[in-house]
Parts: C-alpha cells; sequence; structure tokens
C-alpha cells in the first residue's frame, strides 16, 4: 500500500530533526549550566567594616561595606550609614571618664541594626582619636588612657570584632583623608585597569587634602618638587597596586576652636580689666569664659600669664578687618629653616594642582553660601555677616545652634587668613580648592581613608571560587549562544525546506 507523501518526507528527514535536537538541548544545557555555575549571590561576599571618628567636639560612628573579592590587596570600600554621637568628643569626659564608654551605645546599637546578623563576629570595630585626645594626652596622659581604656569596654561588649581604639597622630589623619577624598573623586582608578589592557586615559592624577578640625588642621598632597630632604614630611601608601608619595603636616591647636582660644589668649595679655571687646564675634554679642581654659590647656598654657580675674567678659564689636588683624598674631612666620614654609617653622612645598576643603573648611564656606565663589566675593560675604547684629543673625537662623552661630565670623575669618596667608591660597588660586562635604554619598574625612588602609590587614574570607574564568565564562556563553540560534535556524530551514528543493517521493 503506498504511503503518504508527506510521510515518506518525515522519514527522510527523521534522522535530521533527531540530531539537531539532540544538539539544540545540548546547546541549551550547556548555556544553562555554564550561566548557574558562574552565578553567586552577592550578598554573601560582602564583608562589613565600622569605624568611630572620636573628633575633639563629637563622635561621629560611620559603617562600611566593600565585596570580600579584593582588586590589588584593597577592597572597595563604601559608606552605608553615619551615626553622630550624641554629647561631646571623648575627650570631653576626662572629668566623668565613666561615661565616656557609655556614650557610644545609641549609635553602636544602631549598628546591630544595619550590619546583618550572620555578619558580627567578621566585622571589624576602630575607634580612631584625633587632637582633642591628642591635647589631652599632652595635658595628662592617665586620663587619656582611661577614657580609651573606658571606650573600649564599651565596645568590646557588642558582638563585633573590635579590633582597637587609637590615637592616630597628625600625620595619620592628614594622609587618610587625602585617600578619602582621592578615592571617593575615583582618582586612584588608574591603578586598577588591567595591567594587560592598553591605557585609555592618561593618568587622572590625585588632588590635595585640606582638613579643618575644632583642635587640628591638616593639608597634604603629593607635590611637584623633590622633597627629599624633607622625608619627616613624607609617607608612602600602597594602594590599588601604586605607591603613592604624599607631603602631609598636622598643625595642632590650629583648629578653629583652639585658634579662638590662642586669639582670645592674645587679647587678655594686652587688658588689665576682666572685660575685653572682640572684634570676631558679633555685635551684642557676649560670652565668659573661665580663665581655667586658657591656664590648663595645652595650646595656651605655655603662654598664659596670671590675672587677678577667674571670669572672662567678651563682648563682640563685629568688625572683620580687626578680626583679620588679630588673627593674624596667632600665626609665627619667622624663622623658617627650610625653602618654603607655612607658619610656625614647618616645611610646606609649593602647592600644586587642585584642593579638596572638607570638615569645618566646607561647614563654614557652606554656611556663607561661599563654596563656589572667588576669594573677593568670599570676603564680601564675611564683611557683611560680621557687619551685622547678633540680634539680627539669631533671628535669621533660630535653628543653628548659639555656639556655631556666634563664631561664624571668627571661623571664616580664620579660614581666610590660614588657606590665603599660610597655606599661600592666593586670589589667583583660590579657585584650585573645592569645598566638599560629601562625595558620592560618603562624608569626606579621614574615616574611609583609614578603612581603606585597614582592609588590607583584614583577612578576606574564602571567597567563592568560580570554576571559570571570566574570559572563559563569556566565550561559552557566547558559543553556546550562537549554536542555540544557529540550531534553531537549521531546524527552522529543513522543516520549511522550499518544494523546489525537495525530491519528489516515487
Amino acid at each position: 500500500m503506498d504511503q503518504p507523501k508527506g510521510s515518506k518526507l518525515w522519514k527522510g528527514s527523521r534522522p535530521k530533526y533527531v540530531i539537531i535536537g539532540f544538539l539544540l538541548v545540548g546547546a541549551v544545557i550547556g548555556l544553562i549550566a555554564v550561566a548557574v555555575s558562574q552565578y553567586h549571590p552577592s550578598t554573601r561576599n560582602h564583608k562589613y567594616g565600622i569605624v568611630l571618628d572620636a573628633g575633639s567636639s563629637h563622635t561621629n560612628m560611620y559603617i562600611y561595606k566593600w565585596p570580600a573579592e579584593k582588586e590589588n590587596d584593597t577592597g572597595v570600600v563604601q559608606q552605608i550609614d553615619v551615626c553622630e554621637v550624641e554629647g561631646p568628643g571623648i575627650s570631653g569626659y576626662a572629668s566623668d571618664v565613666g561615661n565616656a564608654g557609655p556614650s557610644l551605645k545609641h549609635c553602636m546599637d544602631k549598628a546591630k541594626e544595619v550590619v546583618p546578623e550572620r555578619k558580627y563576629r567578621d566585622t571589624p570595630v576602630y575607634l580612631g582619636a584625633t587632637a582633642g585626645m591628642r591635647l589631652l594626652r599632652m595635658e595628662n596622659a592617665s586620663t587619656a588612657k582611661s577614657v580609651l581604656s573606658g571606650v573600649e569596654a564599651t565596645l568590646r561588649s557588642y558582638p563585633f570584632n573590635f579590633r582597637g581604639a587609637r590615637i592616630l597622630s597628625g600625620e595619620e589623619e592628614g594622609a587618610y583623608g587625602w585617600i578619602t577624598l582621592n578615592y571617593l573623586l575615583g582618582n586612584l582608578r588608574e591603578a586598577i585597569w588591567p595591567s594587560f589592557l592598553p591605557r585609555l586615559f592618561a593618568r587622572p592624577g590625585t588632588i590635595g587634602a585640606l582638613d579643618l578640625g575644632g583642635a587640628s588642621t591638616q593639608i597634604t598632597f603629593e607635590p611637584n618638587q623633590d622633597t627629599s630632604g624633607s622625608s619627616e614630611y613624607m609617607l608612602n601608601f600602597h594602594l590599588y597596586g601604586k605607591t603613592y608619595s604624599v607631603y602631609t603636616h598636622s598643625y595642632l591647636c590650629y583648629g578653629k576652636d583652639q585658634a579662638l582660644r590662642l586669639k582670645i589668649l592674645n587679647n587678655v595679655k594686652g587688658s588689665s580689666t576682666a572685660r575685653i571687646q572682640d572684634p570676631c564675634f558679633l555685635k551684642g554679642y557676649e560670652r565668659t569664659m573661665n580663665m581655667i581654659d586658657l591656664s590648663k590647656n595645652p595650646c595656651t598654657a605655655r603662654s598664659f600669664h596670671p590675672k587677678s580675674f577667674s571670669i572672662l567678659h567678651i563682648e563682640g564689636t563685629g568688625d572683620y578687618e580687626q578680626c583679620l588683624a588679630g588673627i593674624e598674631d596667632i600665626f609665627n612666620s619667622s624663622g623658617c629653616p627650610s625653602s618654603s614654609c607655612s607658619f610656625n617653622a614647618s616645611f610646606m612645598p609649593p602647592l600644586s594642582g587642585q584642593f579638596g576643603a572638607f570638615s569645618a573648611f566646607y561647614y563654614v564656606m557652606s554656611f556663607l553660601n561661599v563654596t563656589e565663589q572667588p576669594m573677593d566675593e568670599v570676603i564680601k560675604a564675611l564683611k557683611a555677616f560680621c557687619s551685622k547684629s547678633w540680634a539680627k543673625v539669631k533671628a535669621d537662623y533660630p535653628k543653628i545652634k548659639e555656639k556655631y552661630l556666634s563664631e561664624y565670623c571668627f571661623a571664616g575669618t580664620y579660614v581666610i587668613s590660614l588657606l590665603g596667608k599660610r597655606y599661600n591660597f592666593t586670589k589667583e588660586k583660590w579657585s584650585d580648592i573645592r569645598f566638599l562635604g560629601k562625595v558620592r554619598d560618603s562624608d569626606a574625612g579621614w574615616t574611609l581613608g583609614y578603612m581603606l588602609n585597614l582592609t588590607n590587614m583584614i583577612n578576606a574570607e574564602q571567597s567563592f571560587l568560580r570554576p571559570l574564568s571570566y574570559i572563559c565564562h563569556i566565550c561559552l556563553m557566547v558559543v553556546f549562544s550562537v549554536m542555540v540560534v544557529l540550531l534553531v535556524v537549521v531546524g527552522y530551514v529543513i522543516y520549511r525546506k522550499p518544494k523546489c528543493l525537495k525530491k519528489e517521493a516515487i
């Protein structure tokens, strides 16, 4: 009996369809297998770190997160949370040591909510104390040690991996701030470019860092000239497979709070009464100061001469020019032993490149709304602000704490003096400064740089080992994808072969 023509065609093509079917199934299975073998949930390999910045006026806690798989031995760290500790900095507990540690509990409790519980034991906690504790150590080393011990006891009580509380040197503070700034701005990215690929772009270069705190100020940058003769001012860092040599110097007692004390001390020296007038405070503003604050403070004690009064009364007169003149007297510009100096006989090479100014530099300029203005406009804004009455300013800024609001005239004028005359940012060079608060959702400051450096000492957990290299993975994905497409096309062509190509069955 004759079979239908279509049946004969099917029987003749069956081997082809079977072969194509097997190949297609194999290609799909291969594609899925390659994809699944390389898949790994990113959350499983993230690490966390906590850094507490114990400054002179307050403490902040920063939480960082980075992948366990590292590039060139340095983790890719991102800030994911910040918490401001209530109360003063830990140095402010010198007379109440028992409460230094407990003051951190609120923020540490918050850290337990942010960091996944399964990561507690692997999450390092560091506390770095800066100029406030450096001054306390100078004043009373035993008390400073007790404060740190109390802080350590509190931090050890949490389920994290406490790695220590220490007082940073001023140079460390400056250098870590420089690392933070350049990391956030992407200036270290050239070093992580694969070495086997050609350089497509010129080296971006780094920018200098300007940091102003309450008790100290730091300047850090990569100098253009040879500084081999001043090695004590140089630090080397190895980040992302590259070594950076930077100049850094910290000026203890020249943060804005201590600089104000230095200026008030000069006012007291020239006065025989317990009442002085100060042009750096606004008209109508008054405050009192205990003379013990000047006699025991390490920044002012050496130049303090006892007075017959114990309480000092200060009246503001609000005059920018007079304020600037008074600030100039707290710097010593003589006796430079090197080719170039900033002040107090401290070597500083000529400025080079762009700079990022953060911390109080940014906060003061931001308050005055002059972060992007030339120096002339900054001075103009300062003159206008310093000439206002205290009553007017309080009415204009009711939500700002009186302590900060009352000192903005001094702080702004101090920034002009420090940057313009001591660091030599002239009117022409002023445009080289970028005043920065946050960069890419991370705070500009030393803590992120500290964390970046310390990730070299944190052993990465056993990473998920992918069975294929990245290149091999991509190649196989392409091969199997092409096979699937080709097999589908070939099968379709065979099934839908034009009649002119088909042989008539006999």
